[in-house]
């Protein structure tokens, strides 16, 4: 009877993890875009204290970089 008890308390653990993995990360494109538009909008309006206007400047250059990137590969991708 204890393995009955054993397989009844793993198995919701167990579901709940391929759940997890079945889902997949839920962040797209477009939400990125969306976040580099964030920046550009709270940079306008003084958000970032001079501090952090490194570590954010180098942050939406990479976030450019990479959506450019993706932008190049989907018109080879219909092709």
């Amino acid at each position: 009877m204890s393995e009955d008890t054993n397989v009844e308390v793993t198995a919701p653990e167990m579901e709940a993890e391929q759940a997890t993995e079945q889902q997949g990360p839920d962040l797209t494109v477009q939400d990125l875009q969306a976040l580099k538009s964030i920046i550009d909008v709270a940079s306008q309006r003084g958000a970032f204290k001079p501090n952090e206007m490194m570590t954010v400047g180098q942050t939406y250059s990479k976030l450019e970089t990479f959506l450019a990137a993706v932008a190049q590969q989907q018109p080879a991708q219909g092709a």
